[in-house]
């Protein structure tokens, strides 16, 4: 039996996979093992899943330690990296099709400079969602919190049971929030001079 090309003195890959903590960003997470990795962690995206490739020798809690801090820096990479307004129309229609069915079907997704005091509106009579600049460079998880509320809204018009029934369905709404309040909070603190006495 002949050895494979990919792995040295044919040892197999091991792969497993599991659920990613809440806020990943991702649906699941597979991690590979190879014989011929020998110190380098990497990860990558694929999909909806998220590819964490370790040498095979590693601990299991040394691979549940590098899955994390990996998921962190695609995180940190992703929220870099800003959404054109076509990038935010496909990525609202992918959310209403995960989340909804594919029943929200915003006419127009885009980042405005005039909202200071939204993270996001929709004006369900024209179909048309619009969030504020502010979010750009927030964690994907924070954008498509506020994709999902304001998709949500053009199913149900306001914030009454149903609508937030309908939130229920994204798993990271609570997490979030939870950032923006901190974001608003911070937004709030007095700003002191530094430590230079600037």
């Amino acid at each position: 039996m002949s050895a494979d090309p990919l792995n040295r003195a044919g040892t197999p890959q091991r792969r497993t996979s599991s659920q990613p903590p809440s806020g990943s960003g991702a649906s699941a997470i597979e991690v590979r093992r190879s014989a011929r990795r020998r110190r380098t962690v990497s990860a990558y995206r694929e999909g909806d899943r998220t590819i964490v490739l370790i040498p095979a020798r590693m601990s299991e809690a040394e691979e549940q330690r590098w899955v994390s801090v990996m998921l962190d820096k695609l995180a940190a990479q992703e929220s870099k990296r800003v959404l054109g307004d076509a990038e935010l129309a496909e990525r609202a229609e992918r959310l209403s099709a995960q989340y909804f069915e594919g029943r929200a079907r915003p006419a127009s997704v885009r980042w405005v400079t005039n909202q200071n005091t939204r993270w996001g509106s929709c004006t369900p009579s024209e179909s048309s969602i619009r969030l504020s600049h502010r979010l750009q460079g927030m964690p994907e998880y924070v954008v498509d919190y506020v994709l999902v509320h304001e998709l949500a809204h053009l199913l149900v018009p306001g914030h009454g049971p149903r609508f937030w029934r309908l939130l229920e369905a994204y798993p990271r709404t609570e997490r979030a929030r939870g950032y923006l309040e901190g974001v608003v909070a911070a937004d709030r603190l007095p700003h002191l001079p530094d430590a230079r006495g600037e």
